[in-house]
């Protein structure tokens, strides 16, 4: 199995925290997006991950390639790094990595967490998986028929045809036939919207008779702007406290305060005079004095002081200090 992430995109809903650390790399819950996304996907795989290829910018650094390297690492496989130069859609991004496009093939978009209770079955020729929308105008969405098999892929429909959105995971049986029929896209200048989509290439397999169904999802996280990516962080401490996993670290310092679960607390952390949480993840190094803290982000040294903080995210080294209520500061921040 070798796993394909697109994750080139800029991340411009995500600014101020983007302009220092790509946005699949922003911890929530105390991991990287895609590192979290990836794991869980090996949950769902089993075993025989050979390969985790990440296609990202030009401009992500060497020290971004290392960190994701060693995210595949983690689980066994080999960690590979290619770059798109230009946003010229999904079918391209995918293209980019086209050298490890063979055998089976399981492609996720690095915005998106979810939460699953199933095991991939890889003799199916494809699996798309979905969740039921209220609003799929901004999606990709599928039509199934009486049987469960997709009939129509349909992307960002402007009137309503389905409810059932690709949530960005996908499964292929044979990454080589995937690849024949991108390259046919790319090669004949088909696009949709000006980009060149997947959705055009799956429905080109499915017209030679791939057939598609939709998997299913436990729940849908979403990554994609700073009021879900809080939310998303609040859902996977819930997990992570309903497992029974260690929330606060042992290296913790605490003063007259009080920690209200689920709330993620990282290594060396102070708290003084404070209430932190529910659904709080600070992260290493921080210090938290005369603050109430609560469905925040922190990540690592930053100190806030003297503050009432409530659908928070918030950088690594800021200095706050003062009252806010909804704060979305960036890396390296001073506040007074």
């Amino acid at each position: 199995m070798k796993i394909i992430v697109p994750m080139a995109g800029m991340g411009k809903r995500m600014r101020p925290h983007t302009l220092t650390v790509p946005k699949p790399l922003i911890p929530v819950a105390g991991k990287p997006i895609v590192q979290k996304i990836i794991e869980d996907l090996a949950k769902v795989c089993g075993t025989g991950i050979e390969e985790v290829a990440f296609i990202i910018g030009p401009s992500f650094g060497e020290a971004v390639e290392k960190e994701l390297v060693a995210v595949a690492q983690k689980l066994g496989a080999r960690g590979s790094i290619y770059y798109q130069e230009e946003p010229l859609g999904t079918a391209h991004a995918i293209m980019c990595a086209k050298e490890s496009l063979d055998g089976n093939v399981l492609v996720v978009f690095a915005d998106t967490l979810f939460k699953a209770d199933f095991t991939l079955d890889r003799e199916k020729d494809g699996i798309i998986w979905v969740q039921k929308v209220e609003d799929p105008k901004p999606f990709g969405v599928v039509k199934v028929d009486a049987n469960n098999i997709i009939t129509d892929f349909v992307e960002k429909p402007e009137t309503f045809v389905s409810d059932l959105a690709i949530i960005g995971i996908y499964y292929f049986k044979d990454g080589a036939y995937l690849r024949s029929e991108l390259q046919y896209l790319l090669d004949n200048d088909i696009r949709e919207k000006g980009e060149y989509q997947l959705t055009n290439a799956l429905e080109n397999m499915k017209q030679k008779g791939t057939k598609f169904e939709p998997g299913q999802v436990t729940e849908w996280l979403d990554c994609g702007n700073k009021n879900s990516t809080v939310h998303t962080n609040s859902r996977m401490l819930h997990f992570m406290h309903a497992a029974n996993e260690k929330m606060v670290d042992d290296s913790v310092k605490m003063e007259d305060s009080l920690i209200i679960q689920p709330s993620l607390i990282g290594k060396n952390v102070v708290i003084k005079h404070s209430i932190v949480g529910p659904n709080a993840f600070i992260a290493d190094g921080c210090h938290v004095s005369n603050a109430v803290v609560s469905n925040c982000m922190i990540q690592s040294n930053t100190t806030i002081k003297n503050a009432v903080i409530d659908n928070a995210m918030i950088g690594s080294y800021v200095k706050y200090e003062g009252e806010a209520k909804d704060l979305s500061v960036g890396d390296y921040t001073t506040v007074l």
